[in-house]
């Protein structure tokens, strides 16, 4: 810590002046002494070499302080110049490295050699910009997926559109054979409505929990409950798509700090997910467990395989699978884009597999007693 204390430019300058003062000092004295001695070692009554000569002028007309003051002075600023050259080398380093950030060379990064004010610069500069750049991917992204999003809505609302223009055109221009005819083309126009709405729902939920319009209010909640409430209450579809379902409990504490809104949200997803790709299964397995500080939670479905390229998006934007792309109303590819955003907004995660015998959503929350507030 002392010697930290010390390693400063402020503290170098003055290190560095008084080496080179004590050089300089050093050299006039031994040059001083050594004039002396060849003064007297040549009287002046003999006839002595030239240069001790001009040593007997320059001492009787000018003397010796001037001399060796006017000695002194490059001889300090040649020490100090030997002594603070790699720390102006650094300085021009630096200089030279804030001339390219200024350029637009984003990518360069200052060399950080000491732990003075100089490093200190160095290191907050290369922090600046690996921020900048962070922050330059991040608009990068968010501007990728816009447009991602822009194009996904725009191509999945185009389809049950047309079809809704197309038969209203049809009733507008009285192209139907009789009542019958018409109420079918009604009933097409309004099935297709309906997918509209939902596609919009789905988006403004995923934008409202994505990008975090609103905090959620967070509450002790107890996830077996609120799941064994959620599934008796989805047990009509479970009845329609000739379904039952199994929730098995092995945790000392089910509560987790969240919203129940939300929570609710994401178990629905699941739920509807796998009725709608699980039912030839015929059950949901939901198994919470608790594993060191994490809550755990598995719901099962044994119908069909999700094929590994599958898995590998099934968490994306708008994504659907080849065997779901043949129904448009079976989804609007928004479903576990949006589970994946509140997972992550209680701090969790959420991994999907899936193989011949079970197909797997698997939640990871901490406990109440590891949650920290969500923002």
């Amino acid at each position: 810590m002392i010697f930290k204390r010390y390693d400063t430019l402020f503290w170098k300058m003055i290190i560095f002046s008084l080496i080179a003062m004590s050089g300089a000092t050093l050299i006039i004295m031994s040059a001083y002494y050594g004039v002396i001695f060849l003064l007297w070692w040549h009287p002046a009554q003999s006839s002595p070499p030239f240069y001790v000569s001009i040593m007997r002028w320059s001492v009787n007309t000018i003397g010796f302080a001037p001399v060796m003051v006017t000695a002194f002075i490059p001889l300090f600023i040649l020490f100090f110049y030997l002594l603070s050259r790699h720390t102006m080398q650094r300085i021009y380093s630096l200089s030279s490295g804030m001339t390219q950030i200024a350029n637009g060379e984003l990518n360069y990064r200052l060399q950080v050699s000491s732990k003075d004010e100089l490093g200190n610069l160095a290191t907050h500069v290369n922090q600046m910009m690996d921020q900048l750049h962070h922050a330059v991917e991040e608009e990068r992204t968010a501007l990728h997926a816009q447009h991602h999003l822009i194009t996904g809505v725009s191509h999945d609302l185009r389809t049950p559109l047309t079809s809704i223009i197309g038969f209203l055109g049809y009733i507008e221009a009285d192209r139907y054979r009789d009542e019958i005819e018409l109420r079918y083309y009604v009933h097409i126009a309004y099935e297709k409505s309906l997918t509209v709405q939902k596609l919009l729902d789905d988006l403004l939920d995923y934008t409202r929990i994505t990008f975090h319009d609103i905090t959620p209010l967070l509450q002790p909640i107890d996830l077996h409950q609120l799941i064994a409430q959620l599934a008796e209450e989805c047990m009509p579809l479970f009845e329609q798509a000739d379904m039952n379902y199994q929730i098995t409990v092995e945790a000392i504490s089910t509560t987790i700090l969240g919203n129940a809104e939300e929570l609710v949200r994401l178990f629905e997803n699941l739920f509807t997910n796998a009725i709608r790709y699980g039912h030839h299964g015929k059950k949901l397995d939901i198994q919470i467990t608790q594993e060191h500080e994490s809550l755990n939670i598995r719901c099962i479905n044994y119908g069909t395989i999700i094929s590994a390229t599958d898995l590998s998006h099934i968490f994306e934007r708008f994504y659907r699978g080849d065997s779901s792309r043949s129904t448009y109303a079976q989804g609007s590819g928004l479903g576990l884009a949006i589970t994946k955003s509140i997972v992550e907004r209680h701090q969790g995660t959420i991994t999907a597999y899936s193989d011949y015998h079970a197909t797997v959503f698997e939640i990871i929350f901490p406990t109440l007693s590891n949650s920290t507030d969500v923002v």
